[in-house]
């Protein structure tokens, strides 16, 4: 599975940003798809995940109430609704897939997009 992300860009703090990922080279109608982040001189850190029928879902505590996951089968798209966006949100984040359901751990995802950018301004 190639994913690709986008919606990345600048925006102040508080404000919203969505991004997306879109899946090709197969249908991922039964793969979980994932967020997760990489700050600058950190690790990369899960964010968000969606179980292949969208009804299971899980967050990271500290985007919980702030972010949304969610995924269009349809469209082969998973989407990352970022919302009071903080200082600390700065980061690329990279869109990943698993087959199976939606999980936490980074090592068990085996798909990966490049990252899109999300820097946070005062």
């Amino acid at each position: 599975v190639q994913l690709q992300a986008s919606g990345g860009g600048l925006v102040q703090a508080g404000g919203s940003l969505r991004l997306s990922c879109v899946a090709s080279g197969r249908t991922v109608s039964n793969y979980a798809l994932g967020w997760f982040r990489q700050a600058p001189g950190k690790e990369r850190e899960f964010v968000a995940a969606v179980g292949w029928s969208s009804y299971t879902t899980n967050y990271a505590d500290s985007v919980k109430g702030r972010f949304t996951i969610s995924r269009d089968n349809a469209k082969n798209t998973v989407y990352l609704q970022m919302n009071r966006i903080k200082l600390e949100d700065t980061a690329i984040y990279y869109c990943a897939a698993r087959y199976g359901s939606g999980t936490a751990y980074r090592s068990e995802y085996h798909d990966w997009g490049q990252g899109t950018l999300v820097t946070v301004s005062s």
